[in-house]
């Protein structure tokens, strides 16, 4: 047992409190090991269901590349990517397992006096309007005196002085005095403080932290060459993202950017184990679903920020490749430090899907005859923004994808409202 009792009594003393373990989400798991867990899971699930969508070419017109893409343009196979996000997933867990080591169990029990705390803190900002009210020749008290059938406005005008709101306290040595109370109003605000506000402000501290570690890291992995050959460029050996290859990178890279950030950011944070858990699994989906290759109308993923698949997709393209290196949740570094791409962006893609297109014909060609000629695709300038290759286009694939032309519209479309073009 705690004794808070204040003996300071111009304000409200504080309760008194009892810490006692808090009780898991689960009970047979701890929460902090539930936070290195669910993410895990999360990824996996997430990942398949995009995987399934994509192997079986459901929504083929919300696609940001076509299943040639896909084949032709990555420099990795799917199994490798899996044997390294199984790595960095192997170490992101054991550096969890080192901070749950050391980090000691969760209590609860002070909630009433935290909220004390709060309302203490109101009381005390009370003190400071009669004279910012002096400051423009208002005098508040005697505002306050002519409000006194509304002592609640009465009082905040008198600064925080509430002459009617007592109660009774037993202090130590057994003495019962009259003491201040808090107000109804202040008790209410402080809780929607306690309860709401600061939580929300942890959260956005945590992104707005994991924001800057990761856009600093990732922009400086690809300004110095040393940096992005030994470790970033094999993230980068994915043209053509797609949802499980989230988190296929160097294991040092992995580690920088996404295990320790997302730690300090926990701890700086000041989160609770349970804010833990919902903000490392929401950060990984998040993550996951910029990796996903479609740019679908209804995810709200994609439309809470500018930062979507559409957005990161730009930067794994050869010619973005120095530009949007905001990951994962906003942009605002790219927009102030000038890195965010500028400019129209379909034609750039529909180069991409004519090129791959004709070398998967050409493979197709070549395994029905052997003897064909299998010369390098080569298209002039003018071939891949003319006429020929609207006509490959609007021919579109092989499969139930539709035309490159009904795709084209859809993806510009998405374009225009992720920001990818200068307003």
């Amino acid at each position: 047992m705690a004794s808070n009792a204040s003996t300071v009594f111009d304000l409200p003393p504080l309760p008194t409190y009892t810490l006692i373990p808090r009780e898991p989400l689960l009970p047979w798991l701890p929460d902090n090991l539930l936070a290195l867990i669910l993410p895990i899971i999360a990824y996996w699930v997430v990942s398949l269901a995009f995987h399934y969508i994509d192997v079986n070419d459901y929504f083929p017109q919300y696609r940001l590349h076509t299943p040639a893409e896909l084949l032709k343009r990555n420099h990795v196979s799917r199994w490798d990517v899996v044997r390294d996000v199984i790595v960095q997933q192997i170490i992101q867990t054991l550096f969890g397992l080192l901070v749950v080591y050391f980090d000691g169990p969760e209590y609860i029990g002070r909630e009433e006096y935290d909220v004390a705390i709060w309302a203490r803190r109101i009381r005390i900002v009370q003190r400071a309007i009669p004279p910012l009210f002096g400051l423009v020749g208002i005098d508040s008290m005697r505002l306050a005196e002519g409000l006194s059938g509304h002592p609640i406005f009465a009082g905040v005008l008198a600064g925080g002085r509430y002459p009617d709101l007592v109660q009774n306290m037993i202090l130590e040595d057994g003495k019962e005095v009259m003491v201040p109370a808090f107000a109804r109003w202040e008790l209410v605000t402080a809780g929607i403080l306690h309860w709401y506000l600061v939580p929300a402000a942890q959260f956005i501290g945590a992104i707005v932290f994991v924001d800057t570690w990761q856009y600093f890291l990732h922009r400086g992995m690809h300004m110095n060459r040393w940096l992005y050959v030994k470790f970033h460029s094999r993230h980068h050996r994915l043209y053509v993202p797609y949802a499980f290859g989230a988190l296929y990178n160097h294991p040092f890279e992995g580690f920088l950017l996404d295990t320790a950030g997302a730690g300090l950011a926990f701890l700086l944070s000041r989160m609770s184990n349970r804010q833990s858990i919902l903000f490392f699994t929401f950060s990984t989906i998040k993550t996951v679903d910029d990796h996903c290759g479609y740019a679908f109308p209804w995810d709200p993923l994609q439309h809470i920020t500018g930062n979507n698949a559409a957005y990161h997709d730009i930067h794994h393209q050869s010619w973005g490749i120095k530009t949007n290196f905001s990951q994962p949740f906003f942009i605002f570094w790219d927009r102030l430090l000038g890195t965010q791409w500028k400019g129209d962006v379909s034609l750039r893609y529909e180069r991409s899907w004519v090129t791959a297109q004709k070398k998967v014909e050409m493979d197709t060609t070549k395994t029905s005859n052997p003897q064909a000629d299998t010369a390098p695709v080569s298209f002039s300038k003018e071939d891949e923004e003319g006429p020929i290759a609207r006509k490959i286009v609007n021919q579109g694939m092989h499969t139930k994808t539709p035309s490159r032309s009904v795709q084209k519209e859809v993806l510009v479309g998405h374009l225009v409202t992720g920001s990818l073009r200068q307003k």
